[in-house]
């Protein structure tokens, strides 16, 4: 009697498929604008402004800080409403780690003058650092108003650090702040970058592709770009497309085991798997003992036919963390292609203990047990599969041919007719079987 030699079919590999879908972390670190949203620093001395304010500015572009404060004390002690020197003040407390300090003295700076670019942005971008909801007020104002120099890259630079402010909480608004902050520097891919990742965020990877391409055009050799641009096209299954991303990223970036990882599962899922083993061999060479790595590769060597390495990999793994049901799973499957029947068994039965809920282990399970001429636990590991996951036609024929061996006719003859009624000629084999069983057992049928 042929035996059932999978009992699997309704079970997807996650690994290495679905991983292929993650996102690439970014090589650089962010594309949050660190640039663009530090507190800096404007020298704003005014004619007829005190010969005090200039030492202070001469000390703070020398990152004098401490010699700065009591000068800058000394003035407002004399002149509370010198915006400038609050202003400096608000800088001075800012690089002494003072935080509160200079919030206060930002606030003041404002407060004798709320039509200072400079003060207001830096009081908003102090505020976003503590989270305090009153930087959006500020950073509007700060777009509103106009630098003391450098007018356009200081406007969009409000506008960036406003449109970071806002994704959290008001995406949209964000992504019309970062349009501003391109109208304002078309030269320059952040904008773009900052849009892509948002847009990225919320789902919208054509949009969020679209943002990437633009910001490569600016810059073809940005490392984020051609990152997002990844990113945004495995969401979108265009894995050529993203391959061509990943391979500029492997070119510019020879030792990151991250990006041949991510090329493998790419591969994999364009279906390349012998491709996909060598770059994912790549990848742990250049960062050894990174276990999803490891777990991708040991997949593709099973699914590739290359058990004993396969093998190799699942019990290293399995030494480090003994009680991962799905690496015993994984480890059962290939002693079952290796036809070692009794030791898969075990494995499977260590995985349905370790997790009581494993539906497709317990299917594992009964095909192991099948083999092991176990029908007994076949049947209750059929039963067992069909609690957690959908019957499959193949279930019942397991069922019919473990019933049939136990000599339990009634129950064969109704999971062989079962088997049929489901089959629709997908199992071949099987169905002449089960029919010849049943002129067998139940010549009245």
């Amino acid at each position: 009697m042929k035996g059932v030699q999978s009992l699997t079919e309704d079970r997807v590999r996650v690994r290495p498929h679905l991983r292929a879908l993650l996102p690439l972390v970014l090589l650089l670190g962010t594309v949050a604008g660190q640039t663009k949203t530090t507190i800096t620093h404007h020298r704003v001395v005014e004619p007829g402004s005190s010969p005090q304010l200039a030492q202070a500015e001469t000390a703070i572009e020398k990152h004098d800080y401490a010699a700065a404060e009591p000068i800058l004390q000394n003035i407002v002690g004399v002149n509370p409403d010198n915006y400038q020197a609050w202003f400096d003040l608000g800088f001075v407390f800012h690089g002494l780690g003072k935080m509160d300090e200079s919030v206060a003295a930002y606030r003041k700076s404002v407060a004798a003058n709320p039509a200072i670019f400079e003060s207001n942005l830096n009081l908003g971008l102090t505020l976003a650092q503590s989270r305090n909801p009153d930087a959006e007020q500020f950073l509007r104002a700060a777009t509103k108003l106009r630098p003391t120099a450098h007018v356009e890259e200081g406007q969009a630079r409000a506008w960036l650090s406003l449109a970071h402010l806002l994704e959290a909480t008001k995406p949209a608004e964000a992504l019309e702040a970062y349009h501003q902050a391109v109208i304002l520097r078309p030269i320059d891919p952040e904008p773009h970058l900052s849009a892509g990742l948002l847009l990225e965020k919320q789902g919208r990877f054509e949009d969020a592709a679209q943002e990437y391409k633009q910001a490569l055009t600016l810059d073809s050799s940005s490392t984020d770009a051609q990152t997002g641009l990844a990113n945004a096209y495995m969401h979108e299954r265009q894995f050529p497309q993203a391959e061509e991303m990943l391979r500029k990223l492997a070119a510019s970036h020879p030792n990151d085991g991250a990006v041949c990882n991510q090329l493998g599962r790419v591969l994999v899922a364009e279906g390349r798997k012998d491709d996909a083993i060598a770059e994912l061999e790549i990848a742990l060479k250049l960062a050894p003992g990174d276990s999803e790595a490891e777990r991708d590769l040991a997949d593709l060597y099973a699914d590739s036919g290359k058990l004993d390495k396969a093998m190799e990999i699942y019990r290293a793994i399995l030494r480090q963390i003994p009680g991962d049901a799905e690496l015993h799973d994984d480890v059962g499957k290939v002693l079952l292609k290796q036809h070692k029947f009794p030791e898969a068994q075990q494995e499977f039965m260590t995985a349905v203990q370790l997790k009581p809920d494993f539906g497709s282990a317990y299917g594992d399970l009964a095909v192991a047990a099948n083999e092991n001429k176990n029908y007994d636990l076949a049947i209750k590991a059929a039963d067992a599969r069909a609690k957690f996951l959908p019957e499959i036609p193949i279930s019942y024929f397991l069922r019919a041919t473990a019933y049939d061996h136990l000599r339990d006719k009634k129950q064969a003859v109704l999971n062989y007719h079962q088997f049929l009624s489901v089959a629709n000629g997908q199992f071949p084999d099987q169905e002449w079987q089960a029919r010849q069983r049943l002129i067998a057992i139940d010549p009245k049928k």
